[in-house]
C-alpha cells in the first residue's frame, strides 16, 4: 500500500551516488537560536545504517537503528550511572564505557554473538542485542549474556558487515513483555520477529520490507513500525492482530532502486500525536501518519547525508548527519538539533557518525562513530548541546547501538 502526500513532493534529488543538488528545493542553511534543555526522556535504544547494495553501486555507506518504550524498576535503578552500553559492530560483542572520566575510565566487553547491531533496554535491567546469530540478553549487573535467541527467519550463512544476514533494528513493547527485531534476509524482503521476553522464544513473525534498519512502536504499544531502507517503506504492524501494510516513503522518488542513496533510513516517533519522523539528506523530514498513511514533507538545514535520529518527551528532535554523499555539493557530519517549531542548530562533528541517544535532561548527546564506510572510528562524540562543544572519547569497536544505564534516555531510535 502506498503512503498519500499531504502536499506536493518537491523536485526529485537526483538518485544514485552523484547526489547534486538541483532546483528550487536546494537548501540553504539558515540560522537559529540555540536549543537547550529537551524535556524527560524514557529509556530506549538505538542501532546504525545505509547504503546502497553492493551488486547495484560500487560505493557503500552505513547500518541502522531502533528503539522503544522501557519501564523502569528498583533493579534497574541500581546500575551505576554514567555508563554507556554500545554495540561492537567491528566485533562480536557489547562494551560497557564508563563516562565518568569521559570514556577513559573503564571499559569492559561482553560476546554477544557476530556483528551485532540494534540494542534497547528492558526496565529489569536486561539488554537485548540484535546481532548475525540471534537476539543476545544481556544481564547489565552481573554483566554476562544470558541467552542467544535463534531467529525463525532463515538468513542463511552467519557473516559480517552491513549487509549481513540477522536482526537490525530492535525495540521493546511498553510493557517490557515483548521484544521485536528486524530482521534482513540478504536479497530478500526481511521480517519482523517478536520474541516473548518471559520464554525466550520467537513467538511471531511478518513479512516487512528489505533491510529492516530500524524498528518503532507506537507509545500506547499497538503498533511496530519497521523501516525497510532498500524498499522505500515502513512497514506498519499491528501487535495483536499481527497482520502488516506498507506505507511508501520517498520524498525523493523511488529512481536508482537498491543503488540509490536517497533511501529511509531511521524513524522516530513523535511523543505529542505518534507520527513518524524520517529525516533525508539535511533537506527533508518526511512526517508520516501511520493510520491516514499521509505524509508531510517539511524542510530541515543541515544538508548532508542523514541517519540516527532521537526524540525527547517535548518533540525535539536530534539527527545525526554523517558527512557528504558528494563533497562538492554536501556537507560534512553534524548533529541537528530541530526545536517542535521546526527551528535547527545544526553542530558540526569530527568524521563521520552513525546514531546518537541522549541524556535524561537533555544537556548531553552521545553520537556513535561506527559508521560502515571508510572513516568510522572506535569512539563516541560527547556533545554539549548547549554550548556546542565536542569531545570525542575511546568506545568499543566500530559502536553503533548504544543504550545509557542507570539514568533514562531516549533514542532512536534509533532507539530503537
Amino acid at each position: 500500500m502506498s503512503a498519500r502526500a499531504d502536499e506536493a513532493r518537491p523536485p526529485a534529488r537526483p538518485s544514485g551516488n552523484s547526489g547534486a543538488r538541483t532546483g528550487p528545493w536546494q537548501v540553504t542553511r539558515s540560522r537559529v537560536a540555540p536549543l537547550v534543555g529537551a524535556a524527560s526522556f524514557a529509556l530506549t535504544a538505538v542501532l546504525a545504517g545505509c547504503v546502497p547494495d553492493p551488486s547495484t553501486s560500487p560505493s557503500s555507506a552505513a547500518p541502522a537503528a531502533p528503539s522503544g518504550s522501557v519501564r523502569k524498576d528498583d533493579r534497574a535503578a541500581r546500575i551505576p550511572g554514567g555508563t554507556l552500553l554500545v554495540t561492537d559492530f567491528g566485533a562480536d560483542t557489547v562494551t560497557f564505557v564508563d563516562l565518568s572520566g569521559r570514556g577513559t575510565s573503564g571499559r569492559e566487553s561482553v560476546e554477544v554473538g557476530t556483528a551485532p547491531y540494534g540494542i534497547v533496554l528492558g526496565g529489569d535491567g536486561t539488554a537485548w542485542v540484535a546481532t548475525a546469530e540471534g537476539v543476545a540478553a544481556v544481564d547489565t549487573l552481573t554483566r554476562k549474556r544470558t541467552a542467544l535467541i535463534p531467529y525463525a527467519t532463515d538468513t542463511g550463512p552467519v557473516t559480517t558487515g552491513e549487509y549481513r544476514g540477522g536482526g537490525m533494528g530492535i525495540a521493546l513493547s511498553p510493557d517490557g513483555r515483548t521484544v521485536y527485531v528486524g530482521v534482513n534476509v540478504p536479497g530478500a524482503p526481511g521480517a519482523l520477529e517478536a520474541i516473548d521476553t518471559g520464554r525466550r522464544e520467537v513467538v511471531e513473525t511478518v513479512p516487512v520490507g528489505r533491510r529492516p534498519f530500524d524498528v518503532d512502536v507506537s507509545g500506547d504499544g499497538r503498533q511496530i513500525y519497521a523501516t525497510g531502507h532498500d524498499s522505500f517503506d515502513v512497514t506498519v504492524v499491528d501487535a495483536a492482530a499481527w497482520t502488516s501494510r506498507r506505507i511508501e516513503v520517498a520524498p525523493y522518488g523511488t529512481e536508482g532502486g537498491l543503488g540509490s542513496w536517497l533511501k529511509p533510513h531511521y524513524a522516530a516517533v513523535r511523543p505529542s500525536d505518534g507520527a513518524l519522523l524520517l529525516p533525508f539528506e539535511g533537506e527533508r523530514l518526511a512526517v508520516v501518519d501511520p493510520d491516514t498513511e499521509r505524509i508531510r514533507i517539511e524542510r530541515m538545514t543541515a544538508d548532508t547525508h542523514q541517519h540516527g535520529v532521537a526524540v525527547a518527551d517535548d518533540g525535539t528532535l536530534f539527527v545525526v548527519g554523517t558527512g557528504p554523499i558528494d563533497p562538492s555539493v554536501d556537507d560534512g557530519p553534524s548533529l541537528t538539533v530541530r526545536a517542535p517549531e521546526g527551528e535547527e542548530r545544526v553542530i558540526p562533528l569530527d568524521g563521520p557518525h552513525e546514531d546518537v541517544v541522549v541524556t535524561a535532561d537533555g544537556r548531553t548527546a552521545y553520537v556513535s562513530g561506527g559508521f560502515t564506510r571508510d572513516g568510522h572510528w572506535d569512539g563516541l562524540s560527547v556533545v554539549d548541546v548547549a554550548t556546542a562543544d565536542v569531545t570525542r572519547v575511546p568506545a568499543g569497536t566500530r559502536p553503533l547501538g548504544m543504550v545509557i544505564l542507570g539514568g533514562a534516555a531516549r533514542a532512536g531510535t534509533g532507539a530503537g
